[in-house]
């Protein structure tokens, strides 16, 4: 794990080179110098001096704001995610002891009761007024996306969460930092702490920004280097603006790269260094693969600086000074085993000498009691030249409980091209898959919805519009 000189994200190297540089959204640009020194908080920074506090913004630009006043301040601090309905946060406030919630969404939580609430306010940044004292090591803690049940509160430290950031993305000139991930998210914070450790500067999406409008403003302001899940990235290179940038390094989280994916990144910024991460907000950041294949290699599964891995019933585990901590709440689960093992709930298949992730152990599908995976699938959908996405889900069925269904988004479309390439995607998926793998049915649709999480949208109903299908 790299050591740091200090508990508080203030005082982190990076920043004291960080004059120039600043954190932006399409609305208002900060310098991190102010960020450094300066409040939001209106006065009342003194009054959560040890306590525990829950974030709740509109924007993720006001919560990177306020990471750097509440680090080495508060005792916890608890990142509440927009895409999460505000119907978890009072068992979130009783799970961490929360105190105040500092918000600028007092209209959606003035019932609150027990917790006193703090309005934070960009606009009005001044030097700060009160003493903070002796720096706290803070507790972060970050919640899972909550789209199975209400979510899990996941504590890490400062340490853990930049446990994986190495020298070779800080001893480089200065990039420019851009993220499609909201920074609210696990992944979206490893951006921001990136950017935070280089001095570098850093630009946000803004709500309601569109892919296209991100990317032009990122080509504008000469973005170098980029992070998205990949169906942010997908999208991305849909919208026809994925040309206004030239980064030097791409990174994908949160999902599972495929190769086609891969392909049309290396295709569309040959001079990149192209890189898939694996992390979750429990096991922390675990490796990156820059060799331009999917999946990872026996060396990676060796491990190395300070990680350990290892597959057990399919699945892998790690081991590090990455993971976070423990979960929060009365009655939650063990976050490790006795020996300090996370279970990352992912399964990983060895094809061809090279270990790939074939999905989520609870996020199979039951076809009469053989299990799919749906991003297995999908991969094998997406190597079709023609397909932009895709999503594969079960459907019920009387006789085997569920079978598999896909809806794809087509690059070109028209009737006739769309039933050839539906049965050409068919044919494959048979030469590819095992027969109960092989989607019953397949729907052309014009887009796949993305939950603000980054992910493509699994567990609800997305927002299509069907052109096409065909039945087997």
């Amino acid at each position: 794990m790299r050591e740091t000189k200090s508990h508080s994200l203030r005082t982190l190297d990076g920043l004291k080179r960080a004059s120039d540089s600043y954190v932006c959204n399409r609305e208002t640009a900060l310098r991190r110098g102010a960020l450094m020194e300066g409040s939001i908080l209106g006065g009342r920074g003194a009054e959560l001096r040890g306590r525990s506090v829950v974030l709740l913004t509109k924007d993720q630009l006001t919560s990177g704001v306020a990471f750097y006043e509440l680090d080495g301040l508060v005792r916890r601090l608890a990142i509440y995610s927009n895409e999460l309905s505000l119907d978890h946060l009072p068992q979130v406030i009783a799970d961490t002891g929360a105190e105040f919630v500092v918000t600028d969404r007092i209209d959606d939580v003035n019932g609150l009761k027990g917790v006193r609430l703090i309005r934070p306010d960009i606009a009005r940044i001044v030097p700060s007024e009160y003493e903070r004292g002796p720096e706290l090591r803070t507790e972060w803690v970050m919640l899972t996306s909550g789209t199975m049940g209400p979510p899990k509160l996941v504590a890490h430290t400062l340490e853990s969460l930049i446990g994986a950031i190495g020298p070779s993305l800080l001893d480089a000139a200065t990039p420019v930092w851009g993220t499609f991930y909201d920074i609210r998210r696990f992944g979206g914070l490893q951006v921001f702490l990136r950017a935070a450790m280089a001095g570098a500067s850093l630009v946000l999406t803004s709500p309601d920004e569109t892919p296209a409008e991100f990317l032009e403003r990122a080509g504008a302001l000469g973005v170098t280097h980029i992070s998205g899940t990949s169906s942010q990235w997908r999208r991305a290179l849909m919208c026809g603006a994925a040309e206004k940038i030239q980064p030097h390094y791409v990174r994908m989280s949160g999902e599972i790269a495929d190769q086609a994916l891969l392909n049309h990144l290396r295709e569309i910024y040959p001079a990149a260094r192209i890189v898939h991460a694996f992390g979750s907000s429990e096991a922390g950041t675990v490796f990156e693969v820059a060799d331009g294949l999917e999946g990872f290699s026996h060396e990676t599964l060796a491990g190395g600086r300070g990680v350990e891995m290892k597959l057990e019933n399919e699945t892998l585990h790690v081991r590090s000074g990455r993971t976070a901590s423990r979960y929060l709440g009365e009655n939650a689960p063990a976050l490790k085993d006795a020996a300090g093992w996370v279970d990352t709930g992912d399964v990983v298949e060895l094809k061809h000498g090279r270990y790939r992730f074939a999905g989520r152990r609870d996020g199979r599908i039951n076809v009469g009691g053989l299990k799919v995976h749906p991003e297995e699938v999908e991969a094998a959908i997406n190597r079709h030249p023609d397909v932009q996405m895709s999503l594969v889900r079960a459907k019920k069925n009387a006789v085997t409980g569920a079978v598999v269904t896909a809806e794809v988004v087509l690059k070109t479309t028209g009737d006739g091209a769309d039933r050839q390439t539906i049965e050409e995607i068919l044919r494959a998926c048979r030469r590819e898959l095992s027969a109960h793998k092989v989607p019953a049915v397949i729907h052309v649709v014009e887009r796949l919805e993305i939950a603000q999480s980054g992910k493509i949208a699994r567990s609800e109903a997305s927002e299509l519009v069907p052109q096409d299908a065909v039945n087997v």
